[in-house]
C-alpha cells in the first residue's frame, strides 16, 4: 500500500525541526496542557496544499493522538481483516456496538517529523477483538506515551506494551479484559480508551470497566507492578493525569462516582470529589496551580477548580460553589468529550456542538460564549494552543484558528478534507494532525 504522498516540494526544504524540539509526549502534550511554546501557523489548505509539509497514508482505524519525540512522530492503528468495516461520526446518541468483530492487526508506527516516511512498523497482536467497539470509536484509541526513551502504547484488552524508540519491543501486559460501555447493559460494549500517562520512572493506566475497574502504576524498565488499586466505578473513557507542584504530587483521575486524587507513588487515595456525570470523557489538567476537571454529559455538566494539597471528600455543601478545597466551581457548561484548556489567565471549553465559553482561570468568571465560527458542527478532539492561537478540530474536517484571550475573534478555517477525531500535536511550529485516512505536518517550508 502506498502511504505516503509529498508535495511537489523538495524534503530537505522542508524546515527541519531542531535536535531541541519540543516534544509532545503524550495526550495533549506535556502534562495534558495542550499547549506548545513557540510560533505555529494560522492558515492552510489540504485542498490545495498550502501550508502542508507532507501528508502519510495510515492504514486501519483509528482515533488516537499523535504524539511527537525528537524527530519521529509516533502514531498507532487497528487495521480489520474486514473491507466493509464502517465508522460513524456526527452528533448522535446511538448504543450500538460496532459489528466489526473480525480478526484485527495492532500496529505502532513511527515516522519521520520531516518527511512523513514511515521509520519502522511494529504489530503489537493479531487476532479477534476482544471486546467491541463504539461505532464512533476504534480498536486503537488511547495515545502512546513516552519519556525520549521508553514509549508505551496501550491497546486495551489486546495488552499495554513498551518500546525503544528504534522499535524493540521491552515488555508486555496482559491487563485482562477491558469491557467499558454502556453502565446499564454490559453487551452494549464500547472500547477501550484512556492512555498511558508517564511519571518518573512509572507509567499509570486507569482502568474503569463493568467489573474490577482498577488504577495500576508499572515500572517503565520491566513492566514490573508497583501498585494496583481497586476502584469502585463504572466504566469511564477519559486519561489521568500527574500534578506536581507545592503540594506535592498527585495524579488525578475522573470517573462518573468520583474525581479522585491518588498518591502515585504508593497508590494510596488522597482525595474523592463529587456529582459527576454517568458518562465521562475530559481528562484533567492542570494550570495556576489548580486542577480542573469538566463533563457535559446529561443533567450534570459540571466544572471544577480544585486546590491541590486537599485531603479527604470534597463534594461542597448544597448551594455552596466554593469551599477551601473547591477554588470555583459550575453545575453546567461542562463539555461532554472535548478537553478543556488553560492558556494564559484564561480558561476555554468547547462543548460537543462547538460551543466555545471563555472564563478567567483563577475566578470562574465568564468572559464570552460563542459558537466557533457562527456554524454548528460536531467536535471530538479536544483544543490545543500556541502562538496567542487556540485550534479547534471539527470532526466534518475543518481545523478552525480563534485568537486568544477576552475577546472572540476567529482568525481562520482550514480545510483538511477528512474526518478528524484526534487531538493534535504541536511541535517546533509544526502541526501533527491526524484524520481518519492520513497523517498531516501543517507548517511553514
Amino acid at each position: 500500500m502506498k502511504r505516503l504522498f509529498l508535495l511537489p516540494v523538495l524534503a530537505a526544504a522542508l524546515a527541519a525541526p531542531s535536535e531541541a524540539a519540543p516534544p509532545w509526549p503524550s495526550f495533549r502534550g506535556p502534562r495534558a496542557s495542550g499547549v506548545a511554546e513557540g510560533p505555529a501557523p494560522v492558515r492552510w489548505s489540504a485542498d490545495t496544499g498550502e501550508g502542508i509539509l507532507w501528508k502519510a497514508e495510515i492504514p486501519g482505524l483509528s482515533v488516537s493522538s499523535p504524539i511527537v519525540w525528537g524527530e519521529r512522530v509516533f502514531v498507532t492503528t487497528a487495521v480489520s481483516s474486514d473491507p466493509n468495516a464502517t465508522f460513524r461520526h456526527g452528533l448522535y446518541g446511538d448504543v450500538e456496538p460496532s459489528k466489526d468483530v473480525s480478526r484485527h492487526s495492532w500496529r505502532v508506527i513511527a515516522l519521520d517529523r520531516k518527511t512523513g516516511k514511515v521509520a519502522w512498523e511494529r504489530t503489537a497482536y493479531e487476532g479477534v477483538p476482544r471486546t467491541k467497539r463504539h461505532p464512533k470509536s476504534s480498536q486503537a484509541t488511547p495515545t502512546p506515551a513516552t519519556d525520549g526513551k521508553t514509549l508505551v502504547v496501550s491497546f486495551g484488552s489486546e495488552g499495554l506494551y513498551a518500546y525503544d524508540l528504534d522499535g524493540k519491543v521491552l515488555w508486555k501486559k496482559d491487563l485482562g479484559i477491558l469491557n467499558a460501555g454502556w453502565f446499564y447493559d454490559p453487551d452494549y460494549e464500547w472500547g477501550y480508551s484512556s492512555s498511558p500517562v508517564i511519571y518518573k520512572d512509572m507509567v499509570f493506566v486507569q482502568c474503569d470497566i463493568q467489573k474490577g475497574s482498577f488504577v495500576a502504576a508499572f515500572r517503565l524498565k520491566d513492566g514490573s507492578q508497583v501498585w494496583r488499586t481497586e476502584r469502585d466505578e463504572i466504566p469511564s473513557f477519559g486519561t489521568p493525569t500527574i500534578y506536581e507542584g507545592p503540594a506535592g504530587a498527585e495524579l488525578v483521575t475522573h470517573a462518573t462516582r468520583f474525581i479522585r486524587g491518588y498518591d502515585p507513588i504508593t497508590g494510596k487515595e488522597l482525595w474523592r470529589l463529587g456529582p459527576n456525570s454517568e458518562i465521562t470523557t475530559p481528562t484533567p489538567i492542570v494550570a495556576h496551580d489548580l486542577i480542573f476537571v469538566t463533563n457535559g454529559y446529561g443533567g450534570i455538566q459540571p466544572i471544577y477548580a480544585i486546590r491541590p494539597g486537599s485531603r479527604g471528600d470534597l463534594t461542597l455543601p448544597k448551594d455552596k460553589d466554593a469551599s477551601d478545597a473547591i477554588a470555583w466551581s459550575k453545575t453546567r457548561g461542562g463539555p461532554y468529550t472535548p478537553t478543556p484548556i488553560v492558556y494564559g489567565d484564561y480558561f476555554y471549553t468547547c462543548n460537543n456542538r462547538g460551543v466555545l465559553a471563555c472564563y478567567k482561570a483563577k475566578t470562574g468568571e465568564q468572559v464570552y460564549q460563542k459558537r466557533i465560527g457562527d456554524v454548528g458542527g460536531a467536535y471530538s478532539a479536544s483544543p490545543v494552543a500556541a502562538d496567542g492561537k487556540l485550534y479547534f478540530s471539527e470532526e466534518d474536517g475543518p481545523i478552525r484558528v480563534v485568537k486568544a484571550g477576552p475577546e472572540y475573534e476567529l482568525l481562520s478555517t482550514n480545510p483538511m478534507g477528512e474526518v478528524l477525531m484526534a487531538t493534535p500535536a504541536i511541535s517546533d511550529g509544526v502541526i501533527f494532525v491526524r484524520g481518519l485516512k492520513h497523517l498531516f505536518a501543517i507548517g511553514p517550508r
